[in-house]
């Protein structure tokens, strides 16, 4: 570097700090850019292999920001951090969403491939891009499939680890949740009655059928199908409601 001018040895330790490079390398990556300092820069990051890094570097950045100190995955903690940056409560149905769009496989917990894979296939890789996401994730839940899709999920996502079923107060907060979705007038009722003749763990039959009872069945049960093939919890749940007055029972035919 010796035989450089001042102004070329300032540009090529300029071009050394930014892009981390060896001597020899921003050299050269100079002298083919006519000495010009943004058109070198240019060069290197628009080199794929370059490119790629410094795109992983982002996400490495924006999981590593929330991370949990003693284990590779994002937290409890990390996961209420991210929900203060993102303006968002953490009860919000949107982090439900989110977390279906990550894959998450546990309720309050991200792994770094679950994270870093999610915000790539939804094109984050900062913390603006994130929240302007927000909107976006918000809105799934107004297409029927897709709002299947994530009421589904919800099961094995917020179950505990080597369980079968669901514990009844993370089921009836899970239910409060998605129902006010979609507006189902007898949640209230339903949650009342579990609460007062079933009073345990909800199985995955209950919690699956519970949404096409919904969507089906309207709010008097008048069209309910005592015949159907609906859970004994759900006809138990329309003897409930008839013998407390809260719907009109099916006329004889």
């Amino acid at each position: 570097m010796n035989k450089l001018g001042f102004a070329r040895k300032e540009k090529v330790q300029q071009f050394m700090s930014v892009t981390g490079s060896n001597e020899k390398y921003a050299i050269q990556t100079m002298k083919t850019n006519d000495w010009r300092l943004e058109g070198a820069l240019e060069a290197y990051y628009n080199q794929e292999h370059i490119k790629a890094a410094t795109e992983k570097n982002r996400w490495e950045v924006l999981f590593n920001k929330y991370k949990d100190p003693n284990v590779d995955m994002i937290m409890a903690d990390g996961i209420s951090n991210l929900c203060n940056d993102l303006q968002v409560d953490p009860q919000d149905i949107v982090m439900l969403v989110l977390s279906w769009e990550l894959k998450a496989e546990t309720i309050c917990e991200f792994s770094k491939q679950e994270f870093i894979g999610g915000v790539q296939s939804l094109e984050i890789d900062s913390m603006e891009k994130f929240k302007k996401k927000i909107p976006q994730l918000r809105s799934q839940l107004k297409d029927e499939d897709t709002f299947r899709e994530i009421y589904n999920f919800t099961f094995d996502w917020a179950k505990e680890k080597g369980q079968k079923t669901l514990a009844l107060e993370t089921a009836l907060a899970l239910w409060h949740l998605l129902f006010a979705e979609l507006e189902w007038p007898l949640i209230d009722q339903w949650c009342q009655f579990i609460q007062e003749r079933h009073n345990k763990a909800i199985s995955r039959d209950v919690w699956l059928q519970l949404l096409e009872f919904a969507k089906t069945v309207d709010a008097t049960l008048s069209n309910y199908d005592a015949e159907g093939a609906w859970p004994c919890l759900i006809d138990e749940f329309v003897e409930y409601s008839i013998e407390n007055g809260t719907c009109a029972k099916k006329s004889e035919e």
